[in-house]
């Protein structure tokens, strides 16, 4: 049962990060109105504008999303070591 959790987590990490990468490509290619570009930034909103309110842009660079990444990526440590503590 353990290690269906940790294989759903580390999927849901891996879909996120997968999500935030195409976002950021999208961001530089596709106009902000285009229906791809839109339906990401509604998925992935919440999650990047509490950043994006704590750490100013730099210039023309934006490093919400390479925060985010990082985030999603210690949480599936954290999420992963804790349930395989449980065992």
């Amino acid at each position: 049962m353990i290690n269906i959790l940790v294989e759903i987590i580390n999927f849901i990490s891996r879909l996120l990060i997968l999500l935030i990468v195409i976002d950021v490509v999208l961001a530089y290619v596709l106009p902000p109105y285009h229906p791809v570009r839109q339906f990401l930034d509604r998925f992935l909103a919440p999650l990047i504008s509490p950043i994006r309110r704590l750490v100013p842009t730099v210039g023309m660079f934006d490093f919400s999303p390479v925060i985010l990444l990082i985030l999603v990526q210690v949480v599936d440590v954290i999420l992963t070591n804790i349930l395989l503590s449980l065992r």
